[in-house]
């Protein structure tokens, strides 16, 4: 019989101070405008509208899991942040946006200023989830853990046995921006019910991916490019099409004259013998377009 693989999972965790890792979350108050009115965070997707009948089940982590979560997240392009430069780049060049705050959605106010960041179409899971849970329940989440650095992880590892690897096939997901972690704390049997309904809904259908951590009570939230559809290109314009309608249009023939019998044919303008001819523009080449 094969041995049973059992994964490190991924989490926030409360360390002594001065280490720079995860503490427990404390919520950064969010602002008054809704995350949907958040550039960071578009609307694009939709959570499906879920009623458990019962209690559904944990959604554990398990090694498979966190595989498929590295072997998805590589399939989309992302590459692992190695350090704070390399993650302050990355915002700078806004391939990572801020964690859409807001009154439905609360940050961990210990991570660092620039840890509180994440993929775009995270941002938009964020912005849908928290949108649906205080329609349901009149309450805000919680986000306890975002990006990450590789750096970071492996401080994290010498302080959190169950922190997940920060190199090879089944590093943390957290280290590319599509994770992060929703805290647990202070939720009800019937919002627990309700976040495992919805989240399995979505991992379901290829969106997520989803581990529910007890040691540290929180839902481990891995995002796929995929949970946005992807906008339609846009219509090319037909080149004939477009020359024809850039030409400026021309007055039509003039209509001759006609006159009576014996009338003088009326004079023609003379063109000034000084008037300049119309000189042809030098052809230049542009580097638009290459």
């Amino acid at each position: 019989m094969a041995p049973t693989l059992v994964a490190k999972t991924d989490h926030a965790i409360r360390t002594d101070k001065g280490t720079g890792l995860d503490q427990a979350a404390q919520p950064v108050q969010g602002t008054d405008t809704d995350a949907s009115d958040s550039p960071a965070a578009p609307k694009f997707a939709s959570l499906p509208k879920t009623r458990a009948a019962a209690m559904p089940p944990p959604l554990r982590g398990s090694f498979e899991s966190l595989a498929r979560q590295n072997e998805k997240t590589e399939a989309d392009s992302l590459e692992r942040i190695e350090d704070e430069d390399d993650l302050n780049d990355r915002i700078a060049r806004k391939m990572l946006v801020p964690v859409p705050a807001s009154a439905n959605l609360a940050v961990n106010g210990n991570l660092a200023e620039n840890h509180r960041y994440c993929r775009p179409w995270t941002a938009s899971f964020l912005s849908d989830l928290a949108r649906a849970h205080a329609a349901q329940f009149h309450r805000s989440l919680m986000v306890s853990s975002a990006v990450r650095t590789v750096e970071y992880q492996k401080r994290l590892i010498e302080t959190n046995g169950n922190a997940a690897a920060a190199e090879g096939e089944v590093a943390s997901p957290h280290l590319t921006g599509a994770t992060i972690d929703i805290a647990k704390q202070g939720m009800s049997r019937r919002e627990l019910g309700w976040m495992r309904a919805s989240l399995l809904a979505l991992q379901n259908a290829g969106k997520l991916d989803v581990e529910e951590e007890f040691q540290q009570s929180c839902f481990h939230i891995t995002v796929y490019k995929s949970y946005v559809p992807a906008r339609p290109p846009r219509k090319a314009t037909n080149p004939a099409r477009a020359a024809k309608a850039a030409t400026p249009t021309t007055a039509g023939p003039t209509q001759a004259i006609r006159r009576k019998p014996g009338q003088a044919k009326p004079a023609q303008p003379r063109q000034p013998a000084s008037e300049p001819q119309p000189s042809a523009a030098p052809a230049t080449a542009t580097a638009e377009g290459l």
